[in-house]
């Protein structure tokens, strides 16, 4: 079963004897007729040295639609061969997909890291990729099992509905004698079934929701009133047509009643020029993620998210998840629970074909780096349509991997052990204040480092998640203009009781400095020495200890320390205590601990640089040449800091 379900071809090619054979091979392409493409586009190249790029192209692509990555393979390397870094992100993911499917891990990410060369995206891979790494393949966390209703056709996209699930399946229906030609299967219908009860034989859902063609991938209210599901788009039960000759998949709304559907309506964000499908509502109903390759996208086909009314119509416009969730891949299958997206992508590192990922949901336009879910979840092949239980870490995917019984089969995951051993929750404040501090980044990562999570904290600078058990974790806390907090926790074998108003203080940037022009420099009082003296005395390590606290609160801040005294005595003794004073000064906070390359200088400049009138032979008040007796610490690097 292909899981796009993005459309149908309805206007097949008629006459074809006087078509040429590649004309005959691209529109069997175009109406979905793979395997007769192939023979064709095959036959084609072999009677050509060097076959044009649209042959190569089409049949690389005809394999791949078909899951036949190991033959996918071969096509698209020629095309890399050929082009090189000038392929078509598209294809380069492709290529990439086919290679793990055939488990030449290594030589997929060669080409990754050869391919990208924006460092923010190679940056994601990489951190998906030590994420995936990190996942013990000895010991899963999940167990998982065949079910037993699967059918020798494709069975997926698992719902629960009251006490069991409902489900799509090409499997034996009224609509036998009706073929799709993309998998040669009859059209899609929902079915359901109780897998607690052994020998349940699946019943089609509702008595009135099937139509001739798909109908697939529903979505309900928690009432279970109201429902979602993904049909093409029809008119007098014929499929309707655009431009293009192709009926592209729409989302439809009714509600139950004893059993039945009523009430159908599409959302009006639906078009015959583009497809929606695959309906995901989240816990309190508020919001619905799909799919769709609606215009201006980032890939074949985005996950988007709308706003729902009361009575479940659209509010506004759908909107892109963006860049860090959507590639130029496929995204499809969004499920949301316990504020986690989970979707399956073939653009994000993974092991091949469609993995499951999962993003932390840090408000309607922010997520979190999407991590591959990992083995058993996900394989080498297709694995998609992912649902969790609210309560246990059981649940539900469909997958098109070996062993199945047949084209895409339903499992059933199973936590062997527990994996969440601690909430720990709490509060971000302003140290200055005490003020909560709204939209602050938390990062969880694990012992090797590899981020697990990032999430933001709310309106009342409140965080929340689950470390896992066996584990040190470091939590790193920032936010713009605001200094950095690392916190670690380590969690034992077993699952804890929450750790609940943690409270972490973050010190405002602008309230450790004080600006003069464009300088910037950081607020202390005068640093006073025993006269004739550049020893620190104890009244000076006071003042030094806000320099420290500073230093230790910004830590990719660098300072030039700037000593100076009044006009009395000596010009040049002047310039030279000071300077002794201001290299005693840096000596000292190197001593507590500052590295030595972030004081990049620390000179004297005795009273060359007076802040007032009070200059040789000038009588002035003991107060006014207590403002020349100073030492600056003048902020001369802050590039990593995003202030």
């Amino acid at each position: 079963m292909k899981k796009v379900l993005l459309y149908i071809c309805i206007f097949s090619s008629s006459i074809m004897l006087a078509q040429s054979k590649e004309e005959r091979a691209d529109d069997f392409f175009k109406d979905f007729k793979f395997d007769k493409a192939i023979d064709l586009y095959k036959s084609l190249a072999s009677e050509k040295k060097k076959p044009s790029l649209h042959i190569i192209q089409n049949l690389a692509d005809s394999y791949f639609n078909i899951n036949e990555y190991h033959n996918a393979k071969e096509w698209y390397s020629k095309l890399y061969k050929i082009q090189g870094k000038k392929i078509e992100e598209g294809n380069l993911i492709k290529l990439v997909q086919c290679l793990k499917a055939d488990l030449e891990i290594n030589k997929a990410d060669a080409l990754l890291n050869e391919y990208y060369t924006d460092p923010v995206k190679l940056k994601m891979i990489l951190a998906q990729k030590a994420y995936l790494d990190s996942i013990s393949k000895e010991n899963p966390k999940y167990a998982i099992s065949n079910m037993p209703f699967n059918s020798k056709k494709s069975d997926f996209g698992p719902t629960y509905y009251k006490n069991g699930l409902v489900f799509s399946s090409t499997r034996d229906s009224i609509k036998s004698n009706k073929i799709y030609p993309w998998n040669k299967q009859p059209y899609l219908d929902l079915y359901f079934t109780n897998p607690m009860v052994t020998d349940f034989v699946p019943e089609k859902f509702l008595e009135n929701i099937q139509s001739n063609f798909h109908d697939a991938t529903i979505s309900f209210t928690r009432d279970t009133k109201l429902i979602y599901f993904t049909r093409n788009f029809l008119k007098k039960n014929k499929l309707s047509a655009n431009e293009d000759g192709l009926s592209n998949m729409q989302i439809l709304k009714g509600t139950i009643v004893d059993n039945h559907i009523v009430n159908i309506t599409s959302l009006d964000f639906n078009s015959k020029d583009y497809s929606c499908g695959h309906p995901a509502l989240t816990p309190d109903g508020k919001y619905m993620y799909f799919t769709s390759n609606m215009p201006g996208g980032y890939g074949e086909t985005d996950i988007y998210v709308v706003e729902l009314t009361a009575a479940g119509d659209p509010v506004g416009p759908p909107l892109n998840l963006g860049a860090t969730i959507n590639t130029r891949g496929r995204e499809m299958f969004p499920f949301v629970l316990n504020n986690v997206l989970s979707f399956s992508s073939d653009g994000h590192y993974g092991l091949g074909g469609l993995d499951v990922f999962g993003s932390v949901i840090l408000s309607k336009t922010e997520y979190s780096l999407p991590l591959n879910r990992g083995i058993p979840i996900n394989s080498n092949m297709d694995d998609f349509s992912y649902i969790r239980e609210v309560a246990t870490n059981n649940g539900y995917f469909a997958s098109n991997r070996t062993g199945g019984k047949g084209d895409d089969d339903i499992y059933y995951f199973e936590g062997i052990k527990p994996t969440d051993c601690l909430e720990y929750s709490g509060n971000v404040l302003n140290s200055k204040t005490n003020e909560t501090i709204a939209d602050t980044t938390v990062e969880v990562y694990d012992s090797e480092d590899g981020l697990i999570l990032a999430t933001k904290t709310d309106e009342n600078g409140f965080y929340s998640f689950i470390l896992p058990c066996n584990n040190k974790s470091r939590l790193v806390f920032s936010k713009n203009k605001y200094s950095k907090k690392t916190v670690e926790i380590e969690t034992g074998e077993n699952p804890e009781k929450p750790s609940i108003n943690n409270k972490v203080f973050l010190t405002p940037f602008e309230s450790v400095i004080v600006k003069e022009g464009t300088i910037e420099k950081i607020i202390v009082e005068p640093i006073y020495f025993d006269y004739d003296k550049s020893n620190i005395t104890a009244r000076a390590e006071i003042e030094l200890e806000k320099v420290l606290f500073v230093l230790r609160e910004f830590p990719e801040i660098k300072i030039k320390i700037e000593s100076h005294t009044d006009s009395r005595g000596k010009d040049s003794y002047n310039l030279k205590l000071s300077d002794a004073r201001a290299k005693s000064t840096r000596n000292y906070l190197i001593s507590k601990g500052v590295a030595t390359e972030r004081i990049t200088s620390a000179n004297g400049y005795g009273e060359s640089q007076l802040k007032n009138e009070c200059s040789n032979g000038v009588k002035c008040s003991e107060q006014k040449h207590l403002i020349n007796r100073r030492s600056d610490f003048i902020i001369v690097e802050k590039k990593l800091v995003r202030l």
